[in-house]
């Protein structure tokens, strides 16, 4: 049997670090952990081709060659997912479809032959026994969580490392927390599943016998979730782990109270996390009450931001904008919480519902529900009638991106940050496409950018305050760049 796996194109996102990739002459942030996980749980005497589609084309040999193609994908992949679907229909291959955007809207795929959703260790080996037989379904499907300890390594072998800056690797599934907003629940559960400490260590060992050096995102949408777990057995083995190697620094996604955790905190520096993505959303208290972000609320949040950077951890911020409770200021206070914060990478949207959320069900009763969930977190789109109406939420929005990543305030925000941190001691591999995105920093932002004027008063100032830091203030001038141009799109 021979199984093309196809991962769709992202449009220019927030995420996607398109523009700042080209710096470093990388084509996407990481390969496509589902398909290679799904690829590892196929048949080892069947044929596999990866054909990631944010790094290179799908030829129309490739459609003649496979027996079936599979494909997964995120909702915010949608329009090259159909563009796939008719390729695949012309060329008369059968697809297999998975992952979130199918599990939650399925039946908007007409032309998928077979579905196997929700997660493949409980649902991909009825639809390969069926296969086998001769009698496959159309729909495989599970209300069950899986227990992730017999999971295998992903088959990274399959994707060309040289178009990547990063790799992702998972520990847990599931969330202990709800918010009304978020579909993580819904698809993986409340309770964090993980998988064990020896199954990770397998998984880097792997990895750093294929040559990876460079960073590693642990895509858990709360690494914390099982505390006890984390402190007692993972982050002590991560830990052991990396002594005497080189390189590799993690990256994830915590809650905020990880602040109140200075155990785990220290632990997790020492395990060789150097950034965190955290779900700050508001500084309105009004507006964390009703989307149930408990988490958040009663604390400091800035403080708790900026305990986490004296630790030694970047934080990448989620913020959005359009609760009921979100009054004509809340644009300005996003600014100015931001701003004071030094969050440096700081996504703000607009509030949507996604299906299978508290917030979908309650905007559906309301009759507040309109067009079509994006998936995409800032292109200033949304599915529901805001109670401040859509134009003054979209001229607020713009505000905010207006400031926020103009040079005057994106600069400024990194000096806050650079202040701050404390530095991780990571020993980095050093790459020749790193002297060159320097340079071509110089060039292109130095010289010829609109921002010209800040990034020479920055480029000095770490030089001579913060030396250790100057590799990091040149990737954030980089990356600054980027968030500048998806953010233009949105600013009209």
């Amino acid at each position: 049997m021979k199984i093309l796996l196809v991962y769709p194109e992202f449009p220019d996102t927030f995420w996607s670090f398109k523009h700042a990739l080209k710096f470093i002459q990388k084509k996407a942030g990481a390969p496509p952990l589902g398909l290679l996980t799904v690829a590892a749980m196929l048949p080892a005497e069947w044929k596999k081709k990866l054909v990631d589609l944010n790094v290179t084309e799908l030829k129309e040999e490739e459609l003649l060659w496979a027996d079936y193609v599979f494909i997964s994908a995120m909702v915010v992949q949608r329009e090259s997912v159909k563009a796939v679907i008719k390729r695949c229909k012309k060329a008369g291959v059968k697809m297999v479809a998975g992952g979130p955007l199918f599990t939650m809207e399925h039946e908007n795929f007409p032309d998928v032959d077979y579905f196997v959703l929700n997660e493949a260790e409980l649902t991909l080996a009825p639809f390969l026994n069926d296969l086998q037989q001769g009698n496959p379904q159309r729909v495989y499907s599970s209300t069950e969580f899986p227990d992730i300890h017999q999971t295998p390594i992903p088959l990274w072998q399959l994707a060309n490392p040289k178009y990547y800056e990063s790799v992702s690797i998972q520990f847990s599934r599931g969330c202990p927390f709800n918010c009304d907003f978020c579909n993580v629940t819904t698809l993986l559960g409340h309770f964090p599943r993980t998988k064990t400490a020896s199954q990770i260590i397998a998984e880097l060992d792997n990895l750093y016998a294929l040559g990876w050096r460079k960073s590693i995102f642990f895509v858990d949408d709360n690494f914390i979730g099982n505390k006890k777990h984390i402190k007692t057995e993972v982050l002590p083995a991560l830990i052991e782990w990396r002594k005497g190697k080189a390189g590799m620094p993690f990256s994830t996604e915590v809650s905020i109270n990880l602040a109140d955790d200075e155990v785990l905190l220290q632990l997790m520096v020492q395990a060789g996390f150097d950034c965190v993505f955290v779900g700050i959303e508001t500084p309105n208290e009004d507006s964390l009450t009703e989307c149930s972000k408990t988490q958040n609320k009663g604390r400091d949040l800035v403080e708790s931001v900026k305990s986490l950077q004296r630790a030694g951890l970047q934080v990448q911020g989620g913020f959005i904008v359009g609760f009921d409770n979100d009054s004509p200021a809340i644009f300005q206070q996003q600014i100015d919480f931001i701003q004071k914060s030094g969050i440096v990478t700081a996504m703000v949207g607009l509030l949507q519902a996604p299906l299978g959320t508290h917030l979908y069900d309650r905007m559906q009763k309301e009759g507040r529900l309109v067009n079509e969930f994006s998936g995409d977190n800032v292109d200033g789109s949304t599915n529901i009638v805001p109670a401040m109406g859509l134009e003054p939420l979209r001229a607020g929005y713009r505000k905010i991106l207006s400031q926020i990543y103009s040079p005057k305030f994106y600069y400024e925000r990194v000096k806050t940050f650079l202040r701050e941190y404390k530095a991780p001691q990571i020993t980095a591999q050093f790459e020749p496409q790193y002297l060159l995105a320097f340079w071509r920093s110089v060039y292109q932002l130095g010289i010829h950018g609109v921002e010209r004027v800040q990034y020479w008063k920055l480029f000095f100032w770490t030089l001579f305050r913060r030396p250790r830091l100057f590799p990091l203030a040149i990737t954030f001038t980089i990356v600054g760049f980027h968030f500048r141009q998806v953010s233009d799109l949105h600013v009209v």
